[in-house]
């Protein structure tokens, strides 16, 4: 299982990528940053959650220990370790 990859839930409708990376950067090196955003409605609005990718597991552990329930942006953020997607076939 890949620790370094964490899932950032309960994030601003407005928050950038950009932003996202930033605020993890406190805590250590970013690989990548993704927020998910729904491809169906005209405007591309954020699902309000992504990914963030850390340089190591330590650099995530310490994401998940220092940022889990911090404020950004008006909303207190949940960051765990992401899990990986269950494909449904019905």
């Amino acid at each position: 299982m890949d620790n370094t990859k964490l899932y950032v839930g309960n994030l601003s409708y407005d928050m950038t990528e950009q932003e996202l990376k930033k605020y993890f950067e406190s805590v250590g090196e970013v690989t990548h940053a993704k927020i998910i955003f729904d491809e169906s409605t005209s405007n591309k609005k954020s699902k309000g959650f992504g990914f963030i990718e850390m340089s190591n597991e330590e650099n995530a552990k310490q994401a998940i220990e220092k940022l889990n329930g911090t404020e950004l942006m008006g909303r207190n953020i949940i960051v765990s370790v992401a899990r990986p997607r269950i494909r449904r076939d019905y």
